[in-house]
């Protein structure tokens, strides 16, 4: 049968929409046809890809402009590069009546150094098993001090200051206690000191209000092992309330450090576990993922298969394009394969969240963005 051209028009209405605030940018080739964001579709996870320099993070801040503008989906962004603490400064050269619009919305931003807003949890506050992640404690080989762990916060023995653990354990007079105060010391655990909340308002406390938007500065931590004992602290406090069903999108931007395949710790095993339990079981609650990396090999695959939703940036790695066609079936493989010829801040999108499989040019972002590329020093 005959093909032609689809009319410039009939695009234009199948792609934008009624709304212009929901455009993510303009489709390639065709600069007065915006791709408009299904917000309801906001509800299955989401792959966001692209090797360094393509333009990801700035395209995610993107839509989460987007969403912040026309939803009242709350957000929450595990930011571990600080690249969106500033999601609640005004670009420069930023249209007023959205920057306004944006300003009217709470956006929350909690840094580890910072007094009024810190980036805190309570070692009291985590699970058993969270505890004994950050305290390298194996409940077979290392049966003794795990018991007198499970044995500790068993009883009356609660506290919000976790200094006071290893004083009271050296009192109870137990060798296994001991033990496991010796542990902590030589640990260092408690001396996180802008990990543990010490009195200060956890981050489970603040997220559990809901604000539009949730930064948590992973970034400003010295130790990853404290980046994960926070997400860790995050997570298992989501998963403990999903039965609320309050709809949260959680977004993991460099997601391979909380959710490589093979992770090399305790605590690094345990995040991830719990971010394929959500991946797997949480859409139904309402928890509603976006992972950002780039590459897919880089994250655990039974996450990445969870995924409907995905964007696509420049990506060189062939091996990449393959593994991407065979978990995102539904992307036209002549789509994936132009991904190599991308240029900076052009993306293709698919899945329910877009009308259709499209290559964008994404929009400029309303918000500041927090990390910059290093510039060449010039003689």
């Amino acid at each position: 049968m005959p093909v032609r051209p689809t009319r410039p028009d009939a695009v234009q209405r199948l792609l934008s929409g009624a709304d212009p605030e929901l455009h993510l940018g303009l489709l390639a080739g065709q600069d007065s046809v915006g791709v408009a964001l299904v917000p309801n579709r906001l509800n299955r996870h989401t792959f966001w890809c692209g090797q360094s320099g393509s333009g990801k993070t700035y395209a995610l801040g993107v839509l989460l402009e987007r969403i912040l503008l026309t939803t009242r989906l709350p957000v929450l962004v595990f930011d571990p590069n600080s690249d969106f603490v500033r999601l609640h400064e005004q670009a420069a050269g930023a249209d007023p009546r959205q920057a306004e619009a944006l300003h009217d919305r709470e956006v929350v931003i909690l840094r580890p150094d910072d007094a009024q807003s810190p980036l805190r949890v309570r070692f009291t506050d985590l699970t058993s098993r969270a505890k004994a992640a950050a305290l390298h404690l194996d409940p077979v080989v290392d049966r003794a001090e795990y018991n007198a762990l499970l044995r500790l916060f068993a009883g009356d023995f609660q506290t919000v200051d976790a200094g006071q653990i290893v004083p009271h354990l050296r009192s109870l007079g137990d060798p296994d206690a001991e033990a496991l105060a010796q542990r902590i010391e030589n640990l260092g655990v408690i001396e996180w000191t802008t990990t543990w909340a010490f009195g200060a308002t956890p981050a489970t406390d603040v997220i559990a209000r809901r604000p539009a938007a949730t930064v948590l500065d992973l970034g400003g931590y010295e130790r990853h092992e404290e980046q994960l004992t926070v997400a860790l602290a995050v997570l298992d406090d989501l998963w403990a309330r999903r039965a609320e069903r309050r709809p949260l999108l959680i977004v993991v931007d460099e997601a391979h450090n909380l959710c490589p395949p093979d992770p090399e710790t305790p605590l690094g095993v345990a995040v991830r576990d719990r971010l394929i339990q959500i991946a797997a079981e949480g859409r139904k609650y309402g928890l509603w993922l976006l992972l950002s990396t780039q590459r897919p090999s880089k994250v655990h695959a039974g996450i990445v298969s969870q995924c409907d939703n995905l964007t696509l940036m420049r990506m060189n790695s062939r091996e990449d394009l393959e593994q991407l066609a065979s978990v995102f079936g539904f992307v036209p493989r002549g789509l994936l394969a132009q991904a190599a010829r991308f240029r900076q801040g052009e993306a293709l999108l698919a899945g329910g969240f877009v009308p259709m499989p499209s290559v964008v040019r994404m929009r400029r972002r309303v918000t500041a963005q927090g990390g910059t590329d290093v510039p060449v020093p010039m003689p």
